[in-house]
C-alpha cells in the first residue's frame, strides 16, 4: 500500500466511524454476540481439529477464560469500584488510563 492509499484509506475510515450509529435494535446486538460466539466456537474446533489434542483444548480454554476477566477487569471493575471517573471506549483508553495514573 503507498503512502498515498494509506492515507486515503485512513480518511474513508475516520469518515465512516465518524458516521456509524451506535447499535440500538435488541436483536441486531444479540445477533452480534451470536457471531462472536459462533467466530469462536468455529475457530476454537478448527484448533482443536488441527492439533487433537487435550493440552492445546485447555490451553485455549485458558485463555477464552483469562480474556474475558482480563476485559471484565478493564472495563467494569476499574469504572465501578477502583475509579467512577473512568469511562472506557475500548483498550486504548485503558492503556491510556494506566499512562495517565503512572504518571501522576
Amino acid at each position: 500500500m503507498t503512502v498515498g492509499n494509506r492515507s486515503r484509506f485512513h480518511s474513508h475510515l475516520l469518515h465512516f466511524t465518524k458516521t456509524m450509529a451506535d447499535l440500538k435494535s435488541r436483536q441486531l446486538i444479540y445477533l452480534k454476540g451470536f457471531l462472536f460466539l459462533m467466530i469462536l466456537l468455529i475457530a476454537a474446533g478448527l484448533i482443536l481439529f488441527e492439533t487433537r489434542s487435550w493440552q492445546i483444548a485447555v490451553l485455549l480454554l485458558l485463555v477464552v477464560w483469562a480474556s474475558a476477566r482480563l476485559y471484565y477487569f478493564m472495563f467494569y471493575v476499574i469504572e465501578k469500584y477502583v475509579d467512577p471517573s473512568f469511562k472506557f471506549a475500548g483498550i486504548g483508553s485503558f492503556l491510556q488510563y494506566l499512562l495517565r495514573k503512572k504518571q501522576k
